[in-house]
């Protein structure tokens, strides 16, 4: 139910056969939140015995990247850099990094997980070492119009699959 005065907003109530908990809005992500999300990757990222780095310049954080501990891997998530710092290795840089933490904590592999389509990150990953596709693979059925036409090309265990 929309709460009149929040967009976006909706009410949640307790789930069927949980105890009575008190009423919880969903609502849209404002500037005065920053402080309680930012505790909340805190908890997120001790939860995880997640590292994070930043790549600095001048003075300024350019890029972010973490490492999610996943028993004998790891998984490289997010890797974000700043559009006015693209295009300079910066986040071949980063990912270094987080490859050279997974080395120490001994770890098996290493994983990364972009979209399929986009194709300029799976470029990079690629170029930046990533070069087996394993672990696990999210398939993907259609069940609505889309504004956009599937790509095809890809092929695994001699099946064709369009990303």
């Amino acid at each position: 139910m929309d709460i009149p005065g929040q967009h976006g907003a909706m009410t949640v109530s307790g789930q069927p056969d949980s105890p009575a908990t008190p009423e919880i809005i969903v609502r849209d992500y404002a500037e005065s939140d920053y402080g309680a999300c930012r505790s909340l990757w805190a908890e997120l990222t001790e939860y995880h015995r997640m590292g994070s780095w930043v790549a600095e310049s001048h003075g300024q954080v350019t890029g972010l990247t973490g490492l999610f501990d996943r028993g004998m891997s790891g998984e490289v998530e997010p890797v974000v850099v700043a559009a006015a710092a693209r295009n300079r290795g910066i986040g071949r840089m980063l990912i270094s990094r987080v490859a050279e933490e997974a080395r120490a904590r001994g770890y098996q592999y290493l994983a990364i997980r972009p979209v399929a389509r986009n194709i300029a990150a799976i470029r990079r990953f690629h170029a930046a070492g990533f070069r087996t596709l394993g672990g696990h693979i999210d398939l993907t059925m259609d069940l609505a119009a889309r504004r956009h036409e599937w790509l095809p090309g890809a092929s695994l265990h001699d099946l064709d699959f369009d990303y």
